[in-house]
């Protein structure tokens, strides 16, 4: 049976959808559309979608529980595809067009996406929040640095969210004792070197979800690989890939920092 390939593209309140050669569909990004548009779908379907943060989840979900083969994408990938085919426009019609085609070509090379336990989904999303809440802080310090705020309103302000990251925090030492193989985890990582308890939680959360064959992988993963510019005889300056999740990579080369000092 031949597979039917399937591009979506997600927002917050819709999904614009491209089947094989068919005119782009939208539906309701809720559980009752979602559904009823899968229900429709032949047996043998490969779905694609972009990360979107939070957005795509539903789908993703909804879509292997219906038996359908789910992939969710590195934006970035899609976006240097879609410069590739010479793309002249921007739509969500044309950019589900682009991310079903995408999924036909290099369908091979992709792993197919796999939800994590309950336990690790709240992990991530709590590791997650906790990093924009610490951005958050930091941009709001710099922005009232100019501001002739009274101290002790500063002070109950970094307070407050002192108290919400460590809230956060025990939630995560929380969830993390709560499976063994995790705990047994983040105590090996944190005899090693510079990792403290935020890199030691990211990656024990990541390790116990994705298996890698080795630590190379895992560097690739995280886009810290060097990613080679050579073209002749000319050896050009090697950079980060970048390819991997920000927040990873931020944690790694926090760890590395510390660890050298």
């Amino acid at each position: 049976m031949q597979t039917t390939f399937i591009g979506v593209d997600v927002s917050k309140a819709e999904l614009v959808i491209s089947v094989g050669d068919q005119a782009a569909v939208s539906v309701t990004n809720d559980t009752s559309a979602i559904m009823r548009w899968l229900a429709s779908l032949p047996q043998d379907c490969s779905v694609a979608m972009e990360s979107t943060g939070r957005y795509h989840l539903l789908l993703a979900q909804l879509a292997l529980q219906a038996g359908l083969n789910v992939y969710v994408l590195n934006a970035r990938d899609v976006f240097f595809y879609a410069k590739a085919l010479g793309a002249r426009a921007k739509s969500d019609a044309l950019d589900c067009v682009v991310i079903r085609r995408y999924l036909q070509e290099h369908v091979q090379s992709l792993y197919p996406w796999q939800p994590g336990t309950p336990v690790q989904q709240q992990l991530h999303l709590l590791l997650t929040r906790r990093a924009q809440l610490s951005a958050h802080q930091a941009a709001l310090k710099q922005t009232l640095k100019a501001v002739d705020l009274p101290g002790p309103q500063m002070v109950h302000l970094m307070e407050s969210f002192k108290a919400l990251l460590q809230a956060i925090d025990e939630q995560v030492v929380h969830l993390i004792s709560s499976d063994d193989a995790m705990h047994q985890g983040c105590q090996r990582l944190q005899s090693i070197t510079g990792i403290g308890p935020q890199t030691s939680a990211l990656l024990t959360e990541l390790l116990s979800r994705l298996h890698f064959a080795n630590s190379d992988a895992l560097v690739a993963y995280s886009g810290l690989d060097p990613r080679a510019n050579d073209s002749g005889t000319k050896r050009g300056r090697r950079r980060l890939s970048k390819r991997g999740p920000a927040l990873l990579r931020r944690q790694m080369y926090l760890a590395a920092f510390a660890a050298s000092h």
